[in-house]
């Protein structure tokens, strides 16, 4: 236990794999004492010890993304542990593959609440730490689809997309409402390669590959250097924007 004594700290929604996983060693491995927010233990317990090998404080949180008292609870337990919350990094999500003919309301409900109300949820829990400690930055993950749509073809369809294109709404109104005491940006990852979507990308892979400009996928950890970029301190003069990490697969 630490109990108050690291110099930073940070909370990553979804980082027992993919991305989340990724950004949360990035920000391990320069010196962020890690809290690991996730429903499946034993893989956040397993991206724990990872940390903790890097001689870095982690814990997890097991939780409910989605749950507005289940994030003022974890909240409270990482600022137990930790004494501190400098960077959020909101990055928990799901897909939904059905379009509008198909969706049920209760998947649509489901979409919805971890991929826009899980933001809203640690975003106000965690705000008011940083207020009080006198700042602090959130890194919001959207996705490509939030200005493009998708495609008919894409894994996640509308509304996948719609509560992305909420996640940059509420990252331009809350880097007005918070700032400058707090920095709040979004990144727009493109198609991006990791253990969860490696088997349906394979299927595709070409195809993509000569869609994007730098002729490659993007992997987990080119998404975690942006967000460790924007999680810098010295970077604070940077809030309420978003950067697409796409490969330039769409210039617009």
């Amino acid at each position: 236990m630490n109990n108050g004594t690291v110099e930073k700290a940070a909370i990553v929604t979804g980082a027992a794999r993919g991305i989340g996983r990724a950004v949360a060693l990035r920000l391990a491995r320069s010196g962020y004492a890690i809290a690991i927010v996730d429903l499946l233990e034993q893989e956040a317990e397993e991206t724990a010890r990872d940390i903790r090998e890097l001689g870095v404080e982690a814990m997890v949180v097991v939780a409910d993304v989605s749950s507005v008292s289940a994030a003022k609870r974890g909240v409270a337990d990482v600022r137990a542990r930790f004494g501190r919350v400098d960077v959020l990094v909101n990055n928990a999500g799901r897909t939904m593959a059905k379009g509008i003919l198909e969706i049920t309301e209760e998947e649509w409900d489901a979409t919805i609440d971890v991929n826009l109300k899980s933001f809203f949820a640690w975003c106000k829990a965690a705000a008011p730490v940083m207020l009080e400690q006198g700042g602090g930055r959130i890194v919001n993950i959207s996705s490509l689809n939030a200005i493009t749509g998708g495609v008919t073809r894409a894994v996640s369809k509308f509304a996948y997309s719609a509560a992305k294109a909420g996640v940059l709404g509420m990252t331009k109104s809350l880097a007005k409402e918070l700032g400058p005491t707090i920095a709040v940006n979004a990144v727009l990852p493109g198609i991006i390669r990791t253990d969860i979507n490696a088997a349906q990308v394979a299927q595709r892979e070409a195809e993509f590959v000569d869609s994007i400009l730098m002729r490659r996928l993007g992997s987990a950890d080119d998404i975690a250097s942006i967000v460790y970029y924007l999680a810098a301190e010295q970077h604070m003069f940077m809030t309420g924007q978003h950067l697409v990490v796409d490969g330039g697969q769409w210039i617009t």
